[in-house]
C-alpha cells in the first residue's frame, strides 16, 4: 500500500457510492478524511451509522460547478491534503444529452470544468509541500468516442487528458497523479441504466482500488475491463463504428 498512518485525505464528490467506500477504507487505515459534497446532510448520516471512527471524517460542503466558491473551499479545509480524490459525477443518457443541453453542461461542468477548476487550485499551492496524490475517477466510455455515449465519453475524455498533462506538471514536485480509468459501476449513479451484470464492477471494488492505486497514472480495474481497455485502444475506427 502507498499509503501509511495518518494522513489527510480530500474526496471532492463524496456522496458517490465509491466516495463513499472509500471512505471507509481510508479510516480504516488511520486516515482523516475531509467528504465533500453538495449533499452533506446524506453524507453525515452515511458517516453516522457506517464509518467505525466517525471522528476521522469531516463533512463539508462543495458543489463542483459553483466555481466561485471553490478558492474559499479549499482555504477553509482544516488541514492540507497529502491525497486528493476527485469523484464527482453526473449522468444523462446520450438521447437526453443530444436533445436536452441542460444535462449535457452539467455533465460538462462536473467532470471537467469543476475539476480543472478546483484541482488547479490544489495543484498550485506551493505551500502544500505534504501533497503526494491526485487521483481522478474517470471512465472506459472516454477512450474512444461511441454512438452510444459519446457526450459523456467526450467529458470523461477531457478529464483523462487534463489529469495527464497534471501529472507531467507536477511530476518536478514528485506528485503522483492517477486516472482510475473503470468500466460499468454498480452505483445509483447506473441504476437507471441497461447494463451487463457480468461486467458490473462494485463499489467497493473500486475504491480499493483507489485507495490502493500505484505509481502509474492509467488504472483500469477488473480483468474483464483491461481487455475491453486494450481492445477499445487499439480497434480500427470501421470497427469502433460498428459498436453499440
Amino acid at each position: 500500500m502507498h499509503t501509511t498512518a495518518g494522513k489527510n485525505i480530500l474526496i471532492l464528490g463524496a456522496n458517490s457510492d465509491v466516495a463513499k467506500a472509500a471512505i471507509k477504507l481510508y479510516v480504516e487505515q488511520g486516515h482523516t478524511v475531509v467528504a465533500a459534497s453538495r449533499s452533506t446532510e446524506e453524507l453525515d448520516r452515511f458517516v453516522r451509522e457506517n464509518i467505525s471512527t466517525p471522528v476521522r471524517v469531516i463533512v463539508q460542503s462543495f458543489d463542483a460547478v459553483a466555481f466561485g466558491t471553490h478558492q474559499s473551499f479549499y482555504d477553509s479545509l482544516p488541514a492540507k491534503p497529502h491525497i486528493v480524490v476527485y469523484a464527482a459525477g453526473f449522468q444523462v443518457t446520450n438521447e437526453e444529452a443530444l436533445v436536452n443541453w441542460t444535462g449535457t453542461y452539467q455533465m460538462m461542468n462536473v467532470h471537467y470544468a469543476g475539476a480543472v477548476s478546483i484541482l488547479n487550485i490544489i495543484a498550485m499551492d506551493n505551500s502544500n509541500t505534504q501533497l503526494e496524490r491526485i487521483i481522478g475517477l474517470s471512465s472506459l466510455s472516454g477512450v474512444r468516442g461511441r454512438k452510444s455515449n459519446f457526450v459523456y465519453g467526450s467529458t470523461k475524455a477531457a478529464f483523462t487528458t487534463y489529469l495527464a498533462g497534471l501529472r507531467q506538471y507536477l511530476s518536478s514536485r514528485k506528485i503522483t497523479v492517477n486516472a482510475i480509468v473503470a468500466g460499468y459501476i454498480r452505483s445509483k449513479m447506473t441504476a437507471h441504466l441497461d447494463l451487463p451484470e457480468s461486467l458490473l464492477l462494485e463499489p467497493a471494488f473500486i475504491a480499493d482500488v483507489i485507495v490502493n492505486a500505484p505509481k502509474r497514472f492509467t488504472i483500469v480495474p477488473g480483468f474483464k475491463w483491461k481487455i475491453i481497455y486494450n481492445i477499445l485502444r487499439l480497434l480500427p475506427e470501421g470497427l469502433v463504428a460498428k459498436l453499440p
